[in-house]
């Protein structure tokens, strides 16, 4: 089991920048599939951006509208997971999660608590 805890949330005007962390515990980090989701209001949670246990490009997925924006990244020795948010617009305002999962294993079952981030135009 691992337990995941962001931070790294605020205020930036549209057109900003932000990094968001999410830390591990409980577990060897090296075992999971990282991934930070986002909820805004009156929406479902949808996938950001996802990394494998080695970062290379092929190990790494985005939504469409984060491409080039957006760069996820681990330091498997600080069992770490960033997510590197730049060009930020206003529709990018949500709570946003970070998430684990056993490599080969389907679904995201360990969940940070989440953190505000808000692009004002």
């Amino acid at each position: 089991q691992v337990q995941l805890v962001e931070s790294g949330g605020g205020l930036v005007q549209a057109g900003g920048s932000l990094r968001l962390s999410c830390t591990a515990s409980g577990s060897l980090f090296i075992q999971y599939d990282l991934a930070w989701f986002r909820q805004a209001p009156g929406n479902q949670r949808e996938l950001v951006a996802a990394v494998q246990p080695i970062v290379r490009a092929s190990t790494t997925d985005y939504a469409d509208s984060v491409k080039g924006r957006f760069t996820i990244s681990r330091d498997n020795t600080r069992n770490t997971v960033y997510l590197q948010m730049n060009s930020l617009k206003p529709e990018d305002t949500a709570v946003y999660f970070c998430a684990a999962k056993t490599v080969g294993t389907r679904s995201y079952v360990y969940w940070g608590q989440g953190t505000q981030v808000t692009v004002s135009s």
